[in-house]
């Protein structure tokens, strides 16, 4: 074990810690902290133990305190610790009361961030995170590396950092519900693009663009940032770089980072040296959005991967799960998932992907996000747009009052739900079509997340006969 981390679990006993949620960052964390002589308080909306399944017997077994129901955050007075789910807003008053209280207020990220032995690559933006988090991982394990992937995606990494050698990498995503607390900085930071989202959870855009910032802010010198350089917001974040910057970007060469040639090649500057790395041609992942992730992940692992392992993840890399991700042909029509889409500039990506105009079905929960930029890109790139959930009046009404509407000769048709709307599809759906799953939307208002809403409109589909 490392000696930070041992000394961290063995300061533990005799503390109280608060957990606020038992969601997939807590769950490993409650027996780990109860072993370590912790005096370990569940605070969570669940009425009941019994409510928790399992889990509340196997906490009940471990000694684990439970504040539950309405008043479930009155369990977080008198805490030593508390740990949040990413879920759980910082700037909530119980949460900020408990912290002048003398509380630390802290995460399982923020946690590991402080303990881990080795070298940290972690990734931020609205759009393209989970992609370019697992381009990241892939070409490192490629080059033989031993790589801990976590954050919003893969596993929490707290519950294994005694197991993490200073010579293995973690590599993880982070939101901005969970980097609006941190207090560390990772070794190397990408940001991929700022643009409006989650505007229902932050009280405006500046505070998300400055919780997104906290990505930078606390590097030390010798670290590194790869910038977006087409998105204004993370182009002027350069500011906050303490190390080194390198930019990418499809649009424009850059003296110092990873690009996009008029021919089509995607490349690596630095000193003065271009290295052609592969070509758009021969990459793997749909869309030229995708070609950005790429070359992201290649500025942020240049000189620890090889230029040719880069190229061969490119060649094979087929995507991740819920991102423009192919389902089924049937009778000549092409199915895609492309759930992940859970904002306007997502499903914007996504449309570009096409070579044609496609069959989309859109809307989900409202994060008061504006559609108006989704517009023009839908009488562009769509022919049938099929609306369901809270934001699909919104969507419509953005669409129809968009300059071109009338001769765009879009359809519009409203589902109450998945099932309905993959029978339109199927119903309207001709030879030579194709069919997205791209809401421009939070799933909240019928899933739980995106990936459940992304596998209910798989099963669906699957289900259709010929």
């Amino acid at each position: 074990m490392s000696t930070k981390a041992q000394a961290f679990f063995a300061s533990l006993k005799g503390k109280r810690v608060a957990f606020i949620g038992a969601g997939v960052s807590h769950r490993d964390l409650f027996e780990i902290f109860a072993r370590c002589g912790a005096l370990v308080t569940l605070c969570d909306k669940k009425p009941s133990v019994e409510a928790f399944g399992p889990l509340g017997e196997r906490l009940r077994a471990l000694g684990v305190q439970f504040s539950l129901g309405e008043n479930y955050l009155d369990g977080l007075a008198g805490q030593d610790m508390i740990l949040r789910t990413p879920g759980f807003e910082f700037f909530t008053p119980a949460l900020q009361q408990a912290g002048a209280a003398g509380a630390e207020l802290t995460s399982e990220m923020e946690l590991f961030f402080e303990l881990c032995p080795c070298k940290i690559y972690a990734v931020t933006g609205s759009d393209g995170k989970t992609t370019s988090t697992t381009l990241i991982a892939e070409m490192l394990k490629a080059e033989g590396k031993t790589v801990h992937l976590g954050g919003n995606l893969g596993r929490a990494l707290l519950p294994i950092v005694d197991e993490i050698r200073p010579e293995d990498v973690a590599v993880v995503e982070l939101s901005s519900f969970q980097l609006i607390s941190m207090h560390s900085s990772p070794d190397v930071a990408l940001v991929t693009n700022v643009t409006p989202n989650h505007l229902d959870h932050h009280k405006d855009m500046q505070e998300y663009i400055d919780a997104k910032r906290n990505i930078l802010l606390h590097q030390r010198p010798g670290s590194k940032a790869v910038l977006g350089y087409a998105n204004e917001v993370s182009r002027s974040m350069a500011k906050d770089v303490i190390g080194t910057t390198y930019w990418f970007t499809r649009h424009d060469p850059v003296a110092k980072g990873a690009f996009l040639d008029e021919a089509g090649w995607l490349c690596f500057a630095e000193d003065g040296v271009v290295t052609r790395i592969v070509h758009k041609d021969e990459v793997r992942l749909r869309g030229l959005h995708n070609v950005e992730n790429l070359l992201g992940a290649f500025a942020a692992v240049a000189g620890e991967v090889r230029f040719e392992t880069m190229a061969e993840i490119a060649r094979s890399f087929a995507g991740v799960e819920h991102r423009i991700e192919p389902v089924r042909t049937l009778n000549g029509v092409q199915w895609f998932n492309d759930s992940i889409a859970s904002s306007p500039t997502r499903t914007i990506a996504g449309l570009r992907s096409f070579d044609q105009k496609i069959i989309i079905i859109a809307g989900g929960y409202d994060k008061k996000i504006p559609y108006e930029p989704l517009a023009p890109e839908i009488l562009a790139h769509v022919k049938l747009l099929i609306l369901m959930g809270q934001t699909g009046p919104i969507i419509e009404k953005a669409v129809r009052e968009c300059p071109g509407f009338e001769e765009s000769g879009l359809v519009i048709e409203h589902a109450k739900d998945m099932a309905e709307a993959v029978g339109i599809a199927r119903r309207l759906a001709q030879p030579g079509d194709i069919v997205s799953l791209s809401p421009a939307s939070a799933s909240f208002d019928m899933y739980p997340n995106f990936e459940e809403r992304g596998r209910d409109y798989k099963r669906l589909v699957l289900a259709l006969s010929e």
